[in-house]
């Protein structure tokens, strides 16, 4: 029996959800994808940022093209408070639970975008309490409440 199955999302249009309890630790599912050079990635219009992108930097030389219909696991979408994260060695990534999972939970990660000039292009939808709007990597989260604070102060 597989840990996960499809189903609408309330985060996005469909997602990833338990499909029984999963404990802390578990290697849930493998992203899969073809491997592309850096190069390819930072040239080809595929991975340009005004449309979805399933891409990993794997290191200096290689990033992970995840955006094929075989790789069920760029459904999971992002969460500001996530219940997996997405580790590996080599040219290999899996997604493994950081907390317990209860069955029919939704199964997310931090997406890890950074701050720079166009995160408002990038909505979150989460829903969580430590949600900041827009997705944003956790240690540069605080850079949007800070900003937040202080135009609310204008």
């Amino acid at each position: 029996m597989k840990l996960y199955k499809v189903k609408k999302s309330n985060i996005d249009n469909r997602g990833l959800y338990a499909n029984k309890n999963i404990k802390n630790g578990t290697k849930i599912i493998q992203y899969k994808g073809k491997i592309i050079t850096n190069r390819k990635s930072e040239e080809d219009p595929k991975f340009d940022n005004s449309k979805a992108i399933y891409l990993f930097n794997l290191n200096k030389k290689y990033d992970l093209d995840g955006d094929f219909k075989y790789n069920t696991a760029r459904l999971i979408n992002h969460s500001c408070n996530p219940n997996c994260e997405v580790s590996g060695t080599g040219l290999k990534l899996w997604i493994y639970a950081i907390r317990d999972i209860k069955k029919d939970e939704e199964l997310s990660y931090d997406y890890g975008f950074s701050f720079d000039q166009d995160f408002k292009d990038y909505p979150c939808n989460c829903g969580s309490k430590k949600c900041v709007g827009y997705i944003v990597r956790s240690e540069s989260r605080w850079r949007i409440k800070k900003a937040k604070k202080y135009l609310s102060y204008k």
